[in-house]
C-alpha cells in the first residue's frame, strides 16, 4: 500500500491518512476513547448492577480525596522503595546478562534457561516460598519486583545483540576493528533501541511485582489502602487507588516510550 509523502523527511501512512480523513488527529481519539470509557463506567455504576462498583465521579472525588489528606502520596513514597531498588538491580543484571548472553555461547547455554524459567514462573505461586526465606520485610517485595522485571530486560538485550546485522560486525572487521570496539562501537549502539524496549517492558512488569508483593505479602503503601478501604467496605477509595496505579504505570510507560523515540528512532519525532 502507498504512502504519502507531506513534508521532506516525513513520511504519513495509511493508518495517519484514515485518521486525517475522519477528521481528527491520534491524540483526538485517544482522548475520545478515554471519554467513552469514562462514561461507560459512570453509566455502570450508576445501574447498580453491583452495590460494591462505584460511579467515575466518586472515583474521582475520592482520589481527590486522598491526594488532599497526603494518604495517596505517603503510600506511594513507601511503594516506590522496593520498585526503585528492584527496578535498579533488574537493570543492572538483566541488560549486563542479556549482552554477554548475546555476545558469548557459553554464557547463553548457562545463563538463558534460568531466565526463561523465571519469566514462565507464576509469581503469585513463588511469593509464599520468598516470604519463607527472606520474611515480609523490604527484601522479598525487591525481589518479587526483580523475578518480574529482570526476565524481560534480560531476555530482550539477549535478543537486541543477536538480530544486530552480521553485515556491520563485518564491516568492522573489514577496517581491523578489535573485538572491544565492535562491542562498544558497533554491536551495542545498533541493539540499544530494542534494548531500550524490553526496558519499557520491564518497567512495566516491576509496577506489577511490587502491587502483587504488597497484596501478598505484607499489606504497605499502594496494597495497605487497597485491602484497608476493601476492609471498611469504601469502595470508592478501592478502585481510586487502583485507578491511580493504572494511571501512574501509563503515564511512566508513555514517558519512557517518548524517551526512546527521541533518542532511538529519529524517524518517527514528527509523528
Amino acid at each position: 500500500m502507498s504512502t504519502v509523502q507531506t513534508e521532506p523527511g516525513l513520511v504519513q501512512g495509511p493508518t495517519s491518512r484514515a485518521f486525517e480523513m475522519l477528521g481528527g488527529t491520534p491524540l483526538m481519539w485517544r482522548l475520545l476513547s478515554l471519554a467513552i470509557f469514562c462514561t461507560v463506567w459512570e453509566i455502570a455504576g450508576r445501574t447498580n448492577f453491583n452495590w460494591a462498583f462505584p460511579t467515575f465521579l466518586e472515583t474521582m472525588a475520592a482520589l481527590w480525596d486522598m491526594l488532599t489528606d497526603g494518604s495517596l502520596l505517603k503510600a506511594y513514597t513507601r511503594t516506590l522503595e522496593p520498585l526503585v531498588i528492584g527496578l535498579v538491580i533488574s537493570l543492572s543484571i538483566g541488560v549486563g546478562a542479556g549482552v554477554l548472553m548475546g555476545l558469548r555461547k557459553d554464557a547463553e547455554w548457562i545463563t538463558l534457561p534460568v531466565f526463561i524459567t523465571m519469566q514462565a514462573a507464576p509469581m503469585a505461586a513463588l511469593i509464599p516460598l520468598i516470604t519463607f526465606v527472606y520474611g515480609i520485610g523490604l527484601t522479598s517485595k525487591v525481589l518479587a519486583v526483580c523475578m518480574l522485571a529482570m526476565p524481560v530486560i534480560a531476555i530482550n538485550s539477549y535478543k537486541a545483540v543477536r538480530n544486530v546485522p552480521p553485515s556491520l560486525v563485518d564491516m568492522s572487521q573489514s577496517f581491523m576493528g578489535s573485538r572491544q570496539q565492535q562491542v562498544f562501537k558497533i554491536i551495542l549502539p545498533a541493539a540499544s533501541p530494542m534494548m531500550f524496549a524490553g526496558i519499557r517492558l520491564g518497567v512495566a512488569e516491576g509496577f506489577s511485582g511490587v502491587v502483587l508483593a504488597e497484596l501478598l505479602i505484607t499489606p504497605t503503601g499502594i496494597g495497605d489502602l487497597i485491602t484497608f478501604n476493601r476492609s471498611i467496605a469504601k469502595f470508592d477509595y478501592m478502585y481510586a487507588t487502583i485507578f491511580s496505579i493504572v494511571a501512574f504505570a501509563v503515564i511512566t510507560v508513555s514517558l519512557l516510550h517518548r524517551l526512546e523515540t527521541s533518542i532511538f528512532r529519529p524517524e518517527k519525532r514528527g509523528s
